[in-house]
Parts: structure tokens; sequence; C-alpha cells
């Protein structure tokens, strides 16, 4: 029973993490209400690290709270479901690193990605936060992780 239980949770977070995968695709590449279309002209991206993030922080009343916590919230707040799920997919353990890297390099080929076909902007402070919310995410899975073996221990004594 409990390996069926093991099987029906895997596989529930396979279908979340495609479906998030593709809304994830969707805001970076084709949510017009986001700025992602084509851009003629002048394509703006920042390869400075914390250039924009200390520009936000900067000028937060001129820019508006809201648009500040969308963007530096955001970009962390959207990649703590990856951080969550990745390991969960898999059977054999996957450490901080590994996540924490994965990450990276997700977020490395969407900002490459916007900068070839101009869509959004590339920004080198978007990495540092999607990265940043990736390894929360796997703080977020480990703490899970932790929770359900205590209680499994506790159930026993």
């Amino acid at each position: 029973m409990k390996r069926e239980s093991e099987k029906y949770v895997r596989l529930t977070i396979r279908i979340f993490f495609v479906l998030y995968l593709s809304l994830l695709v969707y805001l970076m590449f084709f949510a017009e209400e986001w700025g992602r279309s084509m851009l003629e002209g002048d394509y703006k991206y920042n390869l400075v690290p914390f250039r924009e993030i200390r520009r936000y922080l900067t000028y937060h009343k001129q820019i508006g709270i809201w648009n500040v916590l969308w963007n530096l919230v955001g970009n962390v707040v959207g990649f703590i479901p990856y951080g969550a799920m990745l390991p969960a997919l898999l059977k054999k353990t996957m450490g901080f690193c590994k996540v924490a890297l994965l990450s990276f390099e997700l977020t490395l080929f969407i900002e490459l990605t916007q900068l070839i076909l101009r869509v959004g902007s590339c920004d080198v402070d978007d990495m540092i936060l999607n990265t940043l919310g990736g390894c929360i995410g796997y703080g977020v899975y480990r703490l899970i992780i932790c929770w359900k073996e205590r209680k499994i221990v506790e159930e026993k004594i």
C-alpha cells in the first residue's frame, strides 16, 4: 500500500511539474501583458550583477512598491516550486548543490533564450533571484521530508 501511494504522489508531482514548466514558459516568452513580445529596435539587457536589484531598491518610491515586489520577490517565488518539486521527482536523492546548479542552468537557458529571441529582457539579476528561489524551494522540500520522517518515528514510539 505504501509503495502504491508513493507512486501516486510521484505521478501527481510529475503532472504539477509539467504544468508548472508550461506556465513558466508562457510567462517568460508569451505573456504580452508582461512585455513578452518580440522587440523592435534597441534591446535592453543587464549583465552587471545586482544592478537592477539595487535600482529597484533605490528608486522604490518612483517605481512603486508593487512593481518592486513583483520583480524582486516574484523572481524568487517563481522558482520555489522548481526547487521543491525537482528532488521529489526522482527516487534517487538530490542534494542542495545539484538543485542550485539545475536552477541556475534553467534560468541561464531562459535568460539566453530571451536575449537571442529579444523577448522580455535578459537580466543577470533574474538569474540570481531565480536560483535563490530554487534553493529556497529545496529547503522547503527538505523541511517537508524531515517533518514526514519525524512523524513516522513518533508513530513507531
